[in-house]
């Protein structure tokens, strides 16, 4: 049986987890997109799951070392991060508040269809504007200025704009 105060320590945990941006797209929080896996506790020790968006992405070590720094900082004497692997990641666990905050950054979020292969490459028709919603919009580049993003040009408002790749 899990007492009270230990479910109050997760959740405040999962609270200081929550709020820790992303690092490379720092409008999101992990919680956001969805790579907090769970927190728990194991004796004295606070463990956090984190799940990397892909694998070798440059961000996993620096995210890891924000999570036991918020912890360690507000109080918890002993935390650790495990990398949870299995299920992988994928966009779909992208939060829909996440999406929202990713088109008001002015990047488009990623379609919900991850299962297939061929959006990772996204072959169907244009992305959705995240300034003026047209779908008149052609890639430029498959690669961004991050390895999850590509490079796209809106043919209405002319602008350009990252979208986050399906994984």
């Amino acid at each position: 049986m899990v007492s009270a105060g230990l479910q109050q320590q997760d959740h405040a945990a999962w609270q200081l987890v929550g709020s820790i941006p992303d690092p490379e797209i720092p409008v999101l929080t992990l919680t956001d997109l969805g790579i907090i896996r769970w927190i728990r506790s194991d004796g004295d020790t606070t463990v956090v799951g984190v799940a990397p968006t892909y694998s070798g992405c440059p961000a996993t070590e620096v995210i890891e070392a924000s999570v036991l720094e918020t912890l360690e900082s507000a109080g918890y004497a002993a935390a650790r991060v495990e990398r949870v692997l299995s299920p992988p990641w994928t966009t779909d666990w992208i939060s829909d508040e996440g999406r929202k905050k990713l088109a008001v950054y002015g990047i488009a979020p990623p379609d919900k269809a991850a299962e297939s292969k061929r959006a990772l490459f996204h072959s169907g028709q244009g992305i959705a504007c995240p300034r003026c919603a047209s779908i008149d919009t052609s890639r430029v580049s498959e690669f961004g200025s991050t390895p999850c993003k590509a490079s796209w040009k809106c043919n209405s408002c002319l602008e350009p704009f990252e979208y986050f790749k399906c994984l």
